[in-house]
């Protein structure tokens, strides 16, 4: 079992910068692929990025590439999410996610789910 916390949500303005934490704890997540995903009002849930065991392989979003970058600390159990000229559009609850299935963008892949952290930008 896997326990994922997300923080470091909260209201900025477009432009700005936010850097989002998951802390795992229950189980060392050093051998998982973990991923971010968002979901907006009345949307469905989408993936934003994801970054392997080793933590130099990662993918994105093509809606967030260049602009968000993410991470992980393997000896602090810990997965980042660093995001910078952030958008009215990236408003959503930001979740983490072990991945445990075939796939990388699709939420059905994914195992543990953190309770998420809401992110709201303004214009």
């Amino acid at each position: 079992q896997v326990q994922l916390v997300e923080s470091g949500g909260g209201l900025v303005q477009a432009g700005g910068s936010l850097r989002l934490s998951c802390a795992a704890s229950g189980r060392i997540i050093s051998t998982y692929t973990m991923g971010w995903f968002r979901q907006a009002p009345g949307k469905e849930r989408e993936f934003v990025a994801v970054v392997r065991p080793s933590g130099s392989s990662t993918d994105y979003a093509d809606s967030v590439k260049g602009r968000f970058t993410i991470s992980r600390d393997n000896a602090k159990n810990t997965v980042y999410l660093q995001m910078s000229s952030l958008k009215p559009e990236d408003t959503a609850v930001y979740y983490c996610a072990t991945k445990s299935g075939f796939g990388v963008t699709d939420a059905r892949a994914y195992g543990y789910w953190g309770q998420g952290t809401q992110v709201t930008v303004s214009s």
